[in-house]
């Protein structure tokens, strides 16, 4: 029987991921169809549940990327009935206007062959001319429609977090189940700070997200693909303690990576880790960091990768 990874509740949604789930940015669209298809499947096979599958990229502006189309065409080859995983779709607030979300989610529904998600987070928020009221009940129209199951954020500050959960209690209508925040072993200050511990304790979950700073933790110093934000300014700081990192792993029997993933399934709030994987060996490589804090403990892995919290004091914890 093939060992399965525990689950753990989105926030009061009802729906529980699996602790690790697979992301899609640079990932299907870099690999041999046929493996794609059985990296997936060999995920759901170990309780891999939840996939993340954003339309990433806006016409005109970049490059299109079709992970997600791709990720349509992978389950139809793996047999996966919809029913098997929880889909989870990027909203982006950019593309928010008359129609509210619904134009953008249809379309994202459409390209990854589903008829609803079962998990929607907002993008960065990086306009000022949005109404929080208005955001909070068009999700809870399309909710209600069966369109979307659960919503969350990404990235967002605690206080503009509390400001959507307080207009949902005043609503009466589903609020914010879950954050996906950047989190390892060197970005700690936003999740581990007061403010967003406050938020955990109201049932707030969290998604970690960038886990392994685009594979440097993963012990590739210098990674060849596009790394997300930095924010602080700390990469340098990271890449510069990597070798003591890997020592570390070492001495833990583990791999850079399986330490970094176990690190962020330390936190009491993490509903689920997400990683992007491209082969199959990365997938059981990381699968494996579920162990490693059965073996290790994980009081004593957050002890020992104290050094490598590199924006202590650079960053807010109140987030963006």
């Amino acid at each position: 029987m093939t060992d399965r990874i525990p689950t753990r509740p989105i926030g009061t949604s009802g729906l529980k991921a699996g602790i690790l789930s697979l992301g899609s940015w640079h990932t299907y669209d870099r690999m041999d169809f046929s493996d794609a298809v059985e990296l997936v499947a060999t995920a759901v096979d170990h309780g891999v549940n939840l996939f993340d599958v954003g339309v990433y990229g806006l016409p005109g502006a970049q490059p299109p990327v079709f992970t997600d189309v791709l990720f349509s065409a992978i389950v139809r080859a793996a047999g996966l009935p919809r029913s098997s995983f929880l889909l989870s779709e990027k909203l982006w607030l950019e593309g928010y206007g008359e129609g509210g979300f619904r134009p953008q989610l249809e379309h994202a529904l459409f390209r990854v062959g589903s008829d609803y998600a079962d998990l929607v987070i907002l993008g960065d928020l990086r306009r000022d001319d949005l109404d929080l009221r208005d955001l909070v009940l068009d999700l809870a129209g399309l909710t209600e429609a069966g369109l979307i199951r659960a919503w969350g954020v990404n990235n967002w500050s605690a206080a503009n977090i509390r400001s959507l959960l307080d207009i949902a209690a005043a609503e009466g209508v589903p609020g914010p189940q879950v954050a996906q925040l950047k989190y390892s072993v060197a970005r700690r200050s936003i999740p581990d700070g007061a403010p967003f511990a406050r938020l955990w304790e109201q049932g707030l979950a969290m998604q970690a997200s960038d886990v392994m700073e685009g594979g440097i933790l993963a012990g590739n110093a210098a990674p060849a693909r596009e790394v997300g934000r930095d924010p602080g300014a700390i990469r340098e700081r990271i890449v510069a303690s990597l070798p003591e990192f890997v020592r570390l792993a070492e001495e833990l029997d583990a791999t850079p990576a399986q330490l970094a993933v176990a690190f962020t399934l330390t936190h009491p709030a993490t509903a689920t880790t997400l990683f992007g994987a491209t082969r199959l060996e990365q997938l059981h490589a990381n699968l494996a960091a579920v162990a490693l804090v059965e073996r290790v403990g994980a009081e004593t892995i957050r002890a020992r990768v104290e050094p490598f919290w590199a924006d202590r004091g650079v960053v807010d914890p109140e987030g963006p």
